[in-house]
C-alpha cells in the first residue's frame, strides 16, 4: 500500500461514516419505518427481512399492504447483535 491508497482509503471511510450519520439522523425523526428503510439501516436482503418478521424476531404493522416497523425496535434489534446478515 501506498500513501495514497491510504489516503483514498481514509477519504472513503470518511464519506461513509458521513453517510450512515446522516441517515441515522433522518431515521432518528421517524417512529416508523418502510421496510426500504429497516433493509438498509441493517443491510440485509428482503428475504432476510421476511424471515425476521416470520420468525417473530421483529414485529411490523401492515397497512395498507405496507409493512411498517417501529423505529426503537430496529435501534433494539440493532443493540441486542440478535439479526443475522
Amino acid at each position: 500500500m501506498t500513501v495514497g491508497d491510504l489516503e483514498a482509503f481514509k477519504q472513503q471511510l470518511f464519506e461513509e461514516l458521513q453517510n450512515l450519520l446522516r441517515e441515522r439522523r433522518t431515521n432518528e425523526n421517524k417512529q416508523w419505518l418502510r421496510s426500504a428503510d429497516v433493509r438498509k439501516m441493517l443491510s440485509i436482503s428482503a428475504g432476510t427481512l421476511q424471515n425476521l418478521r416470520i420468525t417473530g424476531v421483529l414485529s411490523f404493522v401492515k397497512v395498507r399492504g405496507i409493512m411498517l416497523y417501529k423505529h426503537e425496535d430496529i435501534i433494539a434489534l440493532l443493540e441486542s447483535g440478535s439479526q443475522t446478515k
